[in-house]
């Protein structure tokens, strides 16, 4: 269990500045609503207000709570939760997000019985009522999640919340040392940390956390969607019929970066001729902005959202000579990834710490990396150690390298099998996370 949290003045400064800031979070929920209605949903939530008022406390003490932020976190969480339902298949799942992306991919993982709500704004009456309503079995916060007030409320009644999947780069292991008397005292709260590597449980203990253990990363344990890669097959196939050119993915791009791969393309003709590019953005609030920056740049544009839907809705997706495509869809990640021969890594060609690799590789497709890639600093190392990735120092050599290596079948083969068994090398974190989750609930008396 975790130590009792007593507050403290850096504490109490905190909740202050967090109750005065609820006009604000209201005024940019609004703004975001505008561009993701997602955000206009269930807003009392968010302060700890839940209809009907009576919601989920039938089953208080009994819930398994995941807290899982956005998109990426949600995706791990599934894998997690899948491994908790077969140790534990009478499970009741409450899940909460922060983003409007992380809650429309959470709630595909809800059963009968299951419930989804916002995680409430980190004051003390939103957390205090949030911890009443629920009171859950079990608390686990996905990745890098530490808010002080709902750490310290579950300390303080009794309920063991963990950091699972914990990661902890050396940007955010600064920023947590600067705020060490609000952060070290919520790390050291926590009832269990799992880390995903030595470096990160290093850093992790470096900023007050007690890791329990390293686990490694549950997304190595993704299985790609079977439908979406038997699409992507059926598409792949269609394609080298038609003998179109081999394509190559910009994956979970982020803003200025289309602006360097559009910029090389109008540079570079050749570039642009050789591969059928595929650019899909990482926020979907972007797909217009981007659509608009390919068409500015001179290029035609042909968007997942006008084509089928089935198999047999047409042999390939339609083509457009000089056209890119834009993946402007949520949740297909598995299809691109199968329709390419090779993906670019978003996040990577501007200092943002680059996307997750993981799910590319599961599906057999080798990545090529920027500079920047923080966030995912060993999983991209060791993948290029194996011969999975490659690193490139911007994005004209990393274009240049994508057309030469599909262009080498035989080159290309090998980084595919390579892809293949990196991943089976490093599955194993969801099957060891789920039963620390239930040893801990069971430390806690919570289970018999």
């Amino acid at each position: 269990m975790g130590k009792k949290a007593p507050m403290t003045l850096a504490r109490g400064l905190f909740s202050l500045l967090a109750w005065a800031a609820q006009p604000l979070l209201r005024h940019k929920l609004r703004k975001r609503a505008v561009a993701e209605p997602g955000y206009a949903v269930a807003i009392p939530e968010r302060f700890g207000h839940y209809t009907p008022p009576d919601l989920g406390q039938d089953e208080r003490g009994q819930w398994i709570w995941i807290h899982s932020v956005s998109l990426g976190e949600t995706r791990a969480a599934a894998i997690l939760i899948n491994a908790l339902r077969e140790r534990l298949p009478a499970m009741r799942l409450l899940l909460t997000h922060s983003t409007a992306t992380g809650r429309e991919e959470g709630a595909k993982l809800l059963r009968p019985g299951d419930a989804q709500i916002w995680l409430p704004w980190d004051t003390l009456g939103a957390t205090r009522r949030f911890i009443e309503q629920f009171r859950p079995a079990v608390g686990v916060l996905m990745e890098t999640e530490i808010w002080p007030n709902l750490i310290a409320g579950c300390a303080n009644a009794g309920i063991p919340l963990a950091l699972a999947n914990a990661r902890l780069n050396e940007k955010s292991e600064a920023g947590a040392l600067k705020m060490a008397l609000i952060s070290r005292p919520a790390y050291a709260a926590l009832a269990a940390v799992w880390a995903q590597t030595e470096d990160d449980a290093r850093r992790l203990r470096n900023v007050g956390a007690r890791v329990s253990a390293v686990l490694g990363n549950l997304k190595f344990d993704v299985q790609p969607d079977e439908q979406l890669m038997s699409l992507s097959a059926h598409w792949r196939h269609g394609l080298r019929l038609v003998k179109q050119k081999p394509v190559v993915l910009f994956a979970s791009s982020r803003e200025g970066e289309e602006l360097l791969l559009l910029a090389q393309l109008q540079k570079q003709p050749d570039l642009a001729s050789a591969v059928q590019w595929l650019i899909v953005p990482r926020h979907p609030q972007r797909f217009d902005a981007v659509a608009r920056l390919i068409a500015d740049a001179g290029f035609g544009v042909s968007r997942r959202s006008q084509w089928g839907n089935e198999a047999d809705a047409g042999d390939v997706p339609p083509l457009q000579d000089g056209s890119l495509w834009l993946g402007d869809s949520l949740g297909e990640m598995p299809l691109y990834y199968g329709l390419s021969y090779l993906a670019l890594m978003g996040g990577s060609f501007e200092p943002l710490g680059g996307q997750n690799l993981i799910e590319a590789l599961a599906c057999g497709t080798p990545v090529i990396l920027g500079p920047h890639t923080f966030n995912f600093s060993q999983a991209s190392d060791l993948a290029v150690q194996a011969g999975a990735a490659f690193r490139c120092n911007d994005m004209a050599q990393a274009m240049q390298h994508a057309v030469a290596l599909v262009q080498d079948l035989p080159a290309l083969a090998e980084a595919e099998e390579h892809a293949r068994a990196f991943m089976l090398q490093h599955r194993g974190a969801a099957a060891a996370t789920a039963d620390a989750i239930v040893k801990l609930m069971q430390a806690g008396k919570l289970v018999s």
